[in-house]
């Protein structure tokens, strides 16, 4: 029995077998129309249910795996009123999704909260979303802690 391994390779698309991107095109189009069936889908693209269902855990689009990441910051604030709505309604404006939220109890005014943020969808970078948290009135500090995928 084989062993599942964690190494990756980057490969140019025309050196790929048939079969793995009518599998990648499978897929797209199953995301796309949640609706559709895998068996329509398979045979519309010419391939067979046994080879997609061999690949579809194995071949992603490269853009795929480059988007889907996560960040965690800390962010230093001023204990205000509506301040963690401001926080809120300006990572969604960018596009980015709350994943997890932590908050210390506010001491002498001020208080951390520790955000995880999936930033597959946001509209800008990791940069420009960290220098518009900085600037709203409350906090004082913006630190990525953490990223991955």
């Amino acid at each position: 029995m084989k062993k599942k391994t964690d190494q990756f390779y980057l490969v140019r698309e025309d050196m790929l077998p048939d079969a793995m991107l009518r599998t990648v095109q499978v897929k797209e189009r199953l995301e796309h129309d949640p609706g559709l069936r895998i068996n329509e889908v398979v045979q519309d693209i010419g391939i067979s249910r046994s080879a997609f269902y061999k690949y579809k855990d194995g071949i992603f689009p490269f853009s795929t795996m480059v988007k889907e990441k996560i960040i965690t910051l800390s962010v230093h604030l001023e204990d205000q009123s509506g301040t963690l709505s401001k926080l809120l309604s300006l990572i969604a404006e960018i596009g980015a999704n709350v994943l997890t939220i932590n908050q210390t109890i506010p001491l002498q005014g001020k208080a951390t909260i520790t955000l995880t943020i999936e930033t597959a969808a946001m509209t800008g970078d990791v940069t420009t979303l960290v220098d518009k948290l900085e600037r709203l009135e409350p906090v004082f500090r913006v630190e990525l802690i953490g990223s991955g995928t």
